[in-house]
């Protein structure tokens, strides 16, 4: 035990002295954070390059230990094969993150980077090889091991958004890791997560509020990486169908926050690596508290999930569900006050019928787009257009081809006209008083403007390359010329 203090105090020793030292080079070398007022919301440039410190420390602490002849030696070389398994890998997540902090690389090569370093983690065996006892597929080991690692990353990179709150998470993560390590006698855990939870810890007191340095991505993604890998050695200690519950509740606020990221900009329709204002802490700040207070509150729901971790490794089975249930509802609720308005909207349509509608409306829509297509008269394309005007919500049509006038339906509300160049025109009418089916109207509208147009101009050339008959382009027959057919006249 007394080795584990050791390694702990040492690591934690080497990140107070590092960390101002790091600090003071990075602003030298102009390797700050620059604010904006808008996500940047800190006065001044702050060093951004914080990982050098914690990885340094972390290591560091090994080469002293080396060089101190204790008693507990033995469990120390029983514990470090797992840690030197993790160092190819590591320097491959840690100099993807410090290029990214450097020179800004593109979001794809940065996750190229960590899918590397996530593959060699797999390769050296470092793996999820089975479910409850049951082994899985070489290839399904391979693709979770990958995802959960990468998923860890990018989560404790995600919620880097203000001072402290990374690596007081990480911190509260490591913590949790080293007491399941302890209950399940897993010296190699243990010996691989002691030192970074005292880097953590010293580094907390130079990046909590006021931060005077910054992760950068340097140390979040390494972070986030590394605990990803432990949670998979966390998980190789059981055999329970929820062996990666423990690992996943103890990381559950940086990976919910991921998972909603990734939630609301496919729902908004939006880039997945774009940079918002809509993570959990900036919801929080948004509700009134200062920086230092989210914090805490984020800390507090880390513990409060770190505690259901320990728990799920110390109780009967038959005990888990109802905890991770528990979880999951404490976790609905907090979204809830969150106000994540894609969410709700979302549930609603799910529920009272709008999704399916919206889908029945896209599939409405494409039909009317191939028989439109296949159409080969004016007759054809009017009869189509009527049936699909109903469809979408219009109560009036009006088409005018070479001065000839179709129309049906009412005249009396507002109107999209669609002009059909140098020939004609539509009026599409869709009475006030209407309040549904109107699911994708404009996009209606915007098919008939793209397809008919060139459809109607298409049968035109065909009639005179068949009749003979030349059609003047001009300007629309003035009103005596028109000859005007009512819906059912000629069909």
């Amino acid at each position: 035990m007394y080795t584990l203090i050791f390694l702990a105090v040492v690591s934690c020793a080497l990140a107070l002295l590092l960390t101002p030292i790091v600090r003071n080079l990075a602003q030298h070398a102009g390797l700050v954070d620059c604010p904006d007022q808008n996500r940047k919301i800190h006065t001044t440039p702050i060093a951004r390059v914080g990982g050098v410190a914690i990885v340094l420390a972390a290591l560091g602490s090994y080469c002293v230990l080396m060089c101190t002849p204790l008693s507990a030696g033995h469990f120390v070389y029983l514990g470090l094969p797992f840690a030197v398994r993790l160092l190819p890998a590591l320097i491959i997540i840690f100099v993807t993150g410090l290029v990214d902090d450097i020179f800004q690389i593109n979001p794809y090569v940065k996750l190229s980077g960590q899918i590397l370093a996530a593959a060699l983690v797999w390769s050296s065996g470092i793996r999820l090889v089975s479910i409850g006892g049951h082994a899985l597929p070489m290839a399904v080991s391979f693709s979770v091991t990958l995802i959960w690692i990468v998923a860890c990353a990018n989560a404790l990179n995600l919620i880097d958004g203000m001072d402290g709150l990374a690596s007081g998470v990480a911190l509260l993560a490591a913590i949790t890791t080293i007491l399941a390590a302890l209950l399940h006698r897993n010296y190699e855990l243990l010996f691989a997560t002691v030192p970074l939870a005292g880097a953590l810890l010293g580094f907390l007191r130079y990046n909590f509020n006021p931060a005077s340095i910054f992760l950068g991505d340097c140390g979040s993604l390494t972070l986030g990486f590394l605990l990803g890998c432990y949670g998979v050695k966390w998980s190789e200690k059981s055999t329970t169908l929820l062996s990666m519950a423990a690992p996943v509740l103890a990381l559950s606020v940086p990976l919910l926050d991921v998972v909603l990221a990734i939630g609301r900009r496919f729902l908004r329709n939006q880039p997945l690596f774009t940079a918002d204002l809509s993570h959990i802490h900036h919801k929080l700040l948004s509700r009134g508290f200062s920086t230092r207070q989210v914090a805490l509150i984020l800390y507090a729901s880390c513990g409060i999930a770190a505690i259901a971790s320990v728990v799920l490794v110390c109780v009967p089975k038959q005990f888990h569900m109802a905890i991770i249930l528990a979880v999951f509802c404490l976790a609905l609720v907090s979204l809830r006050w969150l106000g994540y308005q894609e969410f709700g909207l979302a549930g609603k349509m799910a529920i009272d019928g709008s999704f399916q509608r919206l889908l029945n409306a896209q599939l409405t829509l494409k039909s009317f787009e191939q028989d439109l297509a296949k159409t080969a008269s004016v007759q054809e394309c009017w009869n189509i257009l009527r049936v699909g005007c109903s469809q979408f919500g219009f109560t009036g049509l009006r088409l005018n081809v070479d001065g000839t006038i179709r129309e049906t339906g009412h005249t009396k509300g507002w109107c999209v006209r669609i002009e059909l160049p140098t020939f004609g025109y539509i009026n599409l009418v869709r009475g006030m008083d209407v309040v549904g089916p109107g699911e994708l109207s404009s996009s209606f509208a915007d098919c008939v403007s793209r397809i008919l147009v060139s459809k109607l101009e298409e049968l035109r050339e065909s009639e005179v390359q068949t009749t003979g008959k030349f059609i003047p382009v001009s300007s629309y027959p003035v009103r005596g010329e028109q000859k005007i057919v009512r819906s059912g006249e000629g069909d």
